[in-house]
């Protein structure tokens, strides 16, 4: 499974990328708005992991973009914005998952795995 990571906090998109990486995915990673856009259209990913808070274009921007723009891979924001209201606004914005930060690695993982254990 091929996974993009978009996270302006670089030692956070490292850690997740070299993580990750150990559990067997292909990891690309970006940091900032317009470059996470531009590679979450090619639609090469099997899922994205998006952060909310991102300079250049924010992440909520991208998201609706890409599924405007029939990108449907499963996106899983991962953000420090933790109100209900974030929430319910990621999830109508397109998000298939919403996990705030700080987050376990444990239960981000089991998330991952959650849109292809559906047969």
């Amino acid at each position: 499974m091929r996974i993009l990571v978009v996270e302006d906090e670089e030692a956070i998109a490292e850690a997740l990328a070299h993580i990750l990486t150990k559990n067997k995915y292909l990891v690309d990673t970006c940091y900032d708005g317009e470059s996470g856009y531009d590679n979450a259209m090619t639609g090469i990913y099997d899922l994205i992991l998006l952060d909310i808070m991102l300079p250049g274009m924010n992440g909520l921007d991208i998201l609706r973009s890409i599924r405007k723009n029939g990108i449907s891979c499963p996106v899983l924001l991962l953000t420090a914005k933790d109100e209900i209201s974030d929430k319910v606004k990621g999830l109508d914005s397109g998000a298939d998952d919403y996990l705030t930060k700080p987050f376990a690695m444990e239960e981000l993982l089991a998330r991952i795995k959650i849109p292809f254990n559906k047969n």
